[in-house]
């Protein structure tokens, strides 16, 4: 694997959640932080959440309160649980190194809130 597997997207509907999981390479996930990206249609990708190895993260201000970022290090896996979700938060998420080093990108997982 040489590639992040993201998986767990889906549409729900405005005040939803959705967790999202991924795994990641081995020397990716043991290098230290991970991070959750995002990009909208037409839109960069953008730097959702950070969980360093310990457990301790850090979110977007757009994520603060409504997302928890999580991981099992036995497994190479990060987690994001995203509640009230709105319909601005619909986009493809991404897991990577945190801070994004180059890293190969896997191919997300598409996330749509509407009503």
């Amino acid at each position: 694997q040489v590639q992040p597997v993201e998986s767990g997207g889906g549409s729900v509907q405005p005040g939803g959640s959705l967790r999202l999981s991924c795994t990641a390479p081995q020397s990716m996930f043991s290098a230290g932080g991970m991070g959750w990206y995002r990009q909208a249609p037409g839109k960069s990708r953008e730097w959702v959440a950070r969980i360093y190895p310990r457990g301790e993260a850090m979110y977007a201000d757009f994520a603060e309160g409504r997302f928890t970022a999580s991981r099992d290090n036995a497994k190479n896996t990060v987690f994001l649980q995203m509640n009230s979700l709105k319909p601005e938060d619909t986009a493809v998420y991404y897991c990577n190194r945190a801070p994004y080093i180059g890293d190969s990108w896997g191919q997300g997982t598409q996330v749509t809130v509407s009503s």
